[in-house]
């Protein structure tokens, strides 16, 4: 989707398609994304951990500039998909596969975007040289989110960026975090928007370390809160949760 100049439309015209997409990423997030693939220099590289029907993808295909490579990697097995659908299901991954592409074809991406239906641990021959944008949102167990996180991010280059969704929220992606980024010298904590954090590639000095590392530990009162509060709808009582603040729906 391009604006009538050739260049990227704008995040609206954007999250129009885009939002209209099953997903758990929200507008806010969605514009993080947006901003962090605009940002990007023409020939860059952008992979995708969890694509699920596409929202993500269309709007880093939307906003990439000219000539970058957009991987999204997902098997489309119909596992992962929530709390109550971890399990394959061959069925509900080729019905996700089908929406995926059709949602993509509509959106008007389809060409900007290089699908390797795999799990993301088989994936690492599938794509060549250095990632320039890397967003992870794949199975959120802690021994796949940590095996993204460390592995996909070694290949992220120098100034690079790494997006991680359901940070502080997810307990396998927060522990997969704060096992691998909490003092890393190599990661630097930008910040969260709502439970999408974003980490660049930086050479920290143990101090930095330290603050870096107290900066990411100051999030986990949010994540006990998001624990609560999930635990709440669970147990059929999410009206407790706007004693916490919360406005309705799963947190993200």
């Amino acid at each position: 989707m391009s604006a009538d100049n050739g260049e990227p439309a704008g995040f609206e015209a954007v999250w129009e398609r885009a939002g209209a997409v099953e997903g758990w990423l929200t507008p806010e997030q969605g514009r993080k994304l947006f901003e962090a693939a605009r940002t990007l220099d023409p020939g860059s590289t952008v992979v995708e951990i969890g694509s699920f029907r596409g929202r993500s993808t269309i709007v880093l295909a939307s906003s990439a500039p000219a000539g970058t490579e957009v991987v999204a990697i997902d098997p489309h097995g119909g596992g992962d998909r929530g709390p109550q659908e971890i399990a394959p299901d061959a069925a509900r991954g080729d019905a996700d596969h089908a929406a995926f592409t059709g949602n993509l074809a509509a959106a008007g991406v389809s060409h900007r975007v290089r699908h390797v239906r795999k799990l993301s641990s088989g994936a690492f021959g599938d794509v060549v040289g250095d990632v320039d944008l890397l967003f992870v949102d794949g199975a959120h167990r802690l021994g796949p989110a940590r095996d993204d996180i460390v592995r996909w991010g070694d290949r992220v280059g120098d100034t690079g960026t790494m997006l991680v969704h359901d940070a502080f929220s997810s307990v396998g992606v927060t522990l997969a975090l704060l096992s691998t980024t909490a003092l890393s010298r190599g990661w630097k904590y930008v910040g969260r928007v709502g439970s999408l954090a974003e980490y660049r590639r930086s050479e920290l000095s143990f101090r930095d370390r330290l603050v870096d590392g107290a900066r990411q530990a100051s999030q986990l009162p949010w994540f006990a809160r998001n624990l609560a509060i999930k635990c709440l709808i669970v147990a059929r009582l999410g009206r407790l949760t706007r004693l916490l603040g919360h406005p309705g729906g799963w947190p993200y």
